[in-house]
């Protein structure tokens, strides 16, 4: 069998059902491959870039794996960026990319570059095969590697000979690897109980580990039974609901919420489970550790210890390490009742909110998030990439479910929310998805919204313009005092979003009132076809932020 052939068939066993990507002479014979599998769809990307970040939302919104594929050259060095936001959000896919002959290597040959070593460093691994026998056995440790641990993405690099090499396979014989999960110290377990109920005032930390390996539920039981607050990283949104009562909210030196800030330093002992302790949730380090231990449980060794202050780390599958905590809990306590500081945690989120619901014309672009939470159903997908516009996302959304909430969290990519969007509606075709990103975000990968047309997949793209590069403009005002580079207007406006996106194929409307928003969401929601809102906002808003938990800025 040819491993072109070989290939496919691996992939339809490891359950792959969707592929996106741009074909192209070096990698043809897998492509053959592809078009007779009757499992796998393939979606065509306009941009390789654009193929990974719909590969990576197609995996957030459903714990399943997708391909992304591309030929050689420069096709496979846009991977990289792709392959980075996935890698630094722990978010597992497989690529694959094709590559000049054999002979080739080495020698400065037509787009033959070496994509294994320049990916490695923003994947779990790479492999260039240059022998066909091998594919198999490097294809299934692939797939197991990119799953286990701590997930991440993998990329395989596939010289045109050898695709084209017969081999001997049996696909009856040949089966996935098994996954390994490891297994919590049951006495460091119970020493985490032991400490939670001495603590005073213990809080629990959400991190995107959790959603990783399917535990939400699992957090959620624990933090009941032992009336313990929920604090979530960017990561975790959606682990717990929003309004839930033990939900303290977000924290963070951008996301963070006032309540959750607050809450948060006035805590005595924090357990994280999956998270990894970034400078954007942190702030500065002092502050967010003076007076407080920390247990950490991550399924990552390397990571506990390495930016807080461990008094406890456990290395364990997160859902394993919860199984074993509240089975540790029962052991040692009945159900407790909330104390007086948790029952008070409706109340305070509450009354410290942000405001949202702002009248003026231009729209104020807090009242585009508030609307949005009025309008959409908990059910819905929403991506964010980087910017104003995805920190107020974070600031604002009221995120119920978990797997609803895709963010570029790692990585802040630019244009990673409109085609993840398309991931995401393909791997969930029955709940809506819509990409919330700025006027400057939505021109870095513009071009994927034909591949939503082409392919019938009704996303929803609000773009909140202001016509800046905002978060650079605030920073620039702000930390230096100046403002250049950063007014994406010219002729009077800038470009008009409705008449690109109808050229695409796509349903366009223009907002410009808030009394207008609701029901331009309704339209785009019920028109059955991709469709972009072009919200105009008002232009220098600013937005929360600070450098540390106790030194946000806040703006009206």
């Amino acid at each position: 069998m040819l491993v072109a052939q070989v290939v496919v068939k691996i992939l339809e066993s490891e359950g792959i059902q969707a592929a996106f990507g741009i074909p192209g002479a070096a990698i043809n014979p897998v492509y053959e491959y592809l078009g007779e599998s009757a499992q796998i769809k393939h979606y065509l990307a306009r941009h390789e870039e654009g193929a990974v970040h719909a590969a990576d939302g197609y995996c957030r919104a459903s714990g399943r794996m997708a391909l992304a594929i591309c030929t050689s050259g420069p096709a496979a060095t846009n991977f990289v960026t792709g392959l980075y936001t996935a890698q630094i959000d722990s978010i597992p896919l497989i690529a694959i990319t094709g590559q000049n002959v054999r002979a080739q290597l080495g020698k400065e040959s037509f787009q033959c570059v070496d994509i294994a070593a320049i990916a490695k460093p923003v994947c779990k691994a790479t492999w260039c095969v240059t022998e066909p026998f091998q594919v198999p056995a490097i294809l299934r440790e692939a797939f197991r590697v990119a799953r286990e641990g701590r997930p991440g993405p993998v990329l395989i690099d596939l010289p045109l000979d050898v695709q084209l090499a017969d081999i001997p396979y049996s696909p009856e014989n040949d089966r996935p690897l098994p996954i390994s999960r490891p297994q919590p110290d049951p006495g460091q377990t119970a020493r985490a109980v032991e400490m939670l109920l001495a603590a005073e005032k213990p809080v629990l930390l959400l991190g995107g580990g959790v959603l990783l390996a399917g535990a939400a539920e699992k957090f959620v039981e624990f933090a009941e039974y032992l009336s313990l607050p929920v604090i979530t990283t960017y990561m975790g949104t959606g682990g717990i609901a929003w309004n839930h009562p033990l939900h303290v909210g977000h924290i963070g030196i951008q996301v963070g919420s006032p309540f959750g800030n607050k809450f948060f330093l006035d805590s005595d002992l924090v357990l994280g489970i999956g998270c990894r302790f970034g400078d954007r949730h942190t702030g500065k380090l002092d502050v967010y550790t003076k007076g407080r231990k920390f247990i950490h449980i991550n399924v990552e060794p390397s990571h506990i210890g390495r930016i807080v202050p461990t008094e406890l780390g456990i290395v364990a599958d997160a859902g394993l390490a919860l199984d074993a905590l509240l089975a540790a809990a029962k052991a040692c306590t009945p159900p407790r009742p909330p104390s007086d500081r948790v029952r008070e945690i409706p109340q305070q989120r509450a009354q410290l909110a942000r405001k949202t619901d702002y009248d003026q014309t231009p729209i104020k672009p807090h009242r585009v998030y508030h609307e949005m939470n009025a309008y959409f159903p908990p059910s819905t997908i929403f991506t964010t990439g980087c910017g104003l516009t995805q920190i107020w996302s974070g600031q604002f959304q009221q995120i119920a479910k978990p797997y609803t909430y895709l963010a570029s969290g790692g990585a802040g990519t630019l244009g990673y929310d409109l085609p993840a969007a398309v991931g995401a509606k393909i791997a969930k075709p029955d709940a809506l998805s819509v990409a919330v990103m700025g006027d400057g975000g939505f021109g870095f990968m513009m071009e994927e919204l034909a591949m939503a047309c082409q392919h019938n997949v009704p996303i929803i793209v609000v773009i909140v313009n202001n016509g800046y590069l905002s978060l650079i403009r605030q920073n620039q005002r702000y930390a230096y005092e100046y403002e250049y580079g950063v007014n994406l207007h010219y002729d009077g406006g800038g470009i008009d979003f409705c008449k690109l996106a109808e050229s695409f194929g796509a349903y366009a409307e223009r907002v410009t009132r808030p009394e207008e928003l609701q029901p331009a969401f309704d339209r785009a929601a019920k028109c059955g076809k991709p469709a972009v809102l072009d919200i105009i906002v008002e232009r220098e808003t600013d937005c929360a932020m600070g450098a540390s938990l106790d030194a946000i800025r806040e703006f009206a």
